[in-house]
């Protein structure tokens, strides 16, 4: 049997909480072995939650610790470069919440020292694994619409107060709503299409007293396509989560995935036999005429997984299988908001 795979996770925010500790805990591919926090409220979760593991307020006590084999970094992400590249030279295998790194650079120097340390890096674009983009790849690969024309998704929230001390809304670098949720809209476009011809963007703060952005429209050319990405705090009442059209046909979904907020209430997928089933009110609509024939209708959202994920890592780990979401990959996200940035610059007359 294969040894489980001794996991540290450095931070205890959201990332690690919500997205990260529940699933390294009840995997049976991992061992959840310390987590680092500098907080109390956060150390009495874990000792709650998670009796068996350590505590540490340091980060460099898991990294220098040589029975973990894997670190994962669920920090504010000017931190992302340091934690990682301490963690590949202590011969770690990494784990960095998305986005990867505040710049393309720095992406590049983490992706060269794990090829010279030989180990694992890769990076928690879990989106990937939501019950709606599942569904939509499916469409797109079936063909069922047609040479696609235009591809819309947004992630729209209504959050009209800053939250006080929450350091994506500081003025920090890498904060802001383009990195996040910026880069899993990109990067599930990428996974779709590759990388585009063409890049335009309009970045604002939209919020009284906002320090970051907190809206984009992202315009990504491809021959004979367009994708149009979106994000904001103050959209009150949401429109499509994912449009698309084509030649044969339209799609239309509504709703976001459910596996957050599970995630949130305390449930984990091992104890819960819908885990990632959507409601069929937000299921996609689809109007087409493939093979000449009118076909209307709902699809049935395919099941969100995000454990997928840590079980891809564990494999690619393990030597079973290829990364799922290499560090090009992200890589290329990030590169992708750099130009984004330029271009609203350059539109602002900000050269």
């Amino acid at each position: 049997m294969t040894k489980p795979i001794r996991t540290g996770i450095i931070g205890f925010g959201m990332a690690g909480k919500v997205f990260h500790a529940p699933f390294i805990d009840a995997l049976p591919g991992f061992r959840l072995c310390k987590i680092s926090t500098s907080k109390e409220i956060a150390a009495r979760e874990v000792r709650m939650r998670y009796p068996e593991t350590a505590i540490v307020n340091d980060a460099q006590a898991i990294l220098h610790d040589n029975d973990i084999d894997l670190v994962i970094i669920g920090t504010p992400n000017e931190a992302h470069l340091p934690l990682a590249k301490a963690a590949l030279l202590a011969g770690k295998h990494v784990i960095v919440e998305k986005p990867f790194t505040v710049t393309s650079a720095e992406a590049d120097v983490l992706i060269a020292l794990a090829i010279q340390q030989r180990r694992i890096l890769t990076v928690h674009h879990n989106r990937r694994w939501v019950a709606d983009f599942k569904t939509v790849r499916k469409l797109v690969d079936s063909g069922l619409l047609g040479r696609l024309v235009t591809y819309e998704a947004h992630y729209d929230r209504f959050r009209p107060a800053l939250r006080p001390q929450a350091w994506r809304e500081d003025n920090l670098p890498g904060a802001g709503i383009l990195y996040d949720p910026g880069a899993h809209l990109n990067d599930q476009a990428l996974q779709l299409f590759g990388l585009p011809d063409e890049i335009t963007a309009d970045v604002q703060i939209q919020r009284p007293r906002g320090k970051v952005d907190d809206f984009f429209d992202l315009t990504l050319q491809y021959p004979g396509l367009r994708v149009s990405l979106g994000a904001g705090m103050l959209v009150k009442k949401p429109g499509p989560h994912f449009s698309l059209h084509g030649e044969l046909g339209s799609f239309v979904k509504y709703g976001t995935d459910v596996q957050e907020e599970a995630l949130k209430a305390g449930a984990v997928p091992a104890a819960s036999p819908d885990w990632g089933v959507e409601p069929e009110q937000h299921w996609g609509q689809f109007d087409t005429e493939y093979k000449d024939l009118r076909i209307t209708g709902t699809i049935r959202s395919e099941k969100g997984s995000f454990e997928d994920f840590f079980i891809n890592v564990q494999q690619a780990i393990s030597g079973k299988a290829e990364l799922a979401v290499t560090p090009g990959q992200a890589r290329d996200t990030i590169r992708v908001i750099e130009i984004a940035l330029q271009s609203n610059q350059e539109k602002d007359g900000e050269i």
